[in-house]
């Protein structure tokens, strides 16, 4: 049984070595390697990492199953969106899928931002990404579409998705 715990700058080799294990299988078909390269060493540099969680307020977790870990998430109170949650990343080892554990690390977000009153939370998933459909299942909905320039001449082409969370 796997178990969920927060996740600080201590965490940043692991979060880069599962972003690394996870990416070569989620982008395989979506991104070229260049671009898979280039986006790994943006978003996923210690300096990039450290800057979310000391000065965007980034909060991350980890799934671990018998001292190792199996996936990660990252999630932050929106700016200028008073009520809204961003989940930022989500991301489980490939032999880990199918499992569960992307809806707990879910689950957690959403039981850690009810808390501080937030009800809808907010995520981009790239268009071609096969994860939209979890995302349909767990109830988001897709409420626009983005191209967000990243440099190097990439951009990232996403669906914007949103699932309202109900007060307890």
């Amino acid at each position: 049984m796997f178990t969920i715990q927060p996740a600080g700058n201590e965490a940043i080799p692991t979060i880069q070595q599962l972003a690394n294990q996870t990416w070569a299988v989620a982008y395989k078909d979506i991104l070229d390697p260049a671009q898979m390269k280039y986006m790994l060493e943006t978003l996923y540099s210690t300096t990039t990492l450290e800057y979310q969680h000391n000065q965007l307020h980034f909060q991350s977790i980890l799934a671990i199953d018998d001292g190792k870990p199996i996936g990660f998430a990252s999630y932050s109170p929106s700016e200028n969106k008073p009520g809204i949650f961003r989940l930022h990343k989500i991301y489980i080892l490939p032999g880990q899928q199918g499992k569960g554990i992307g809806q707990s690390l879910l689950n957690y977000v959403i039981a850690d931002m009810k808390t501080k009153g937030a009800t809808i939370l907010e995520l981009n998933v790239n268009r071609q990404n096969k994860a939209r459909t979890f995302y349909e299942k767990l109830g988001f909905v897709v409420i626009g579409e983005e191209d967000i320039p990243i440099g190097n001449g990439y951009f990232m082409n996403d669906y914007v998705m949103q699932k309202t969370i109900l007060s307890s």
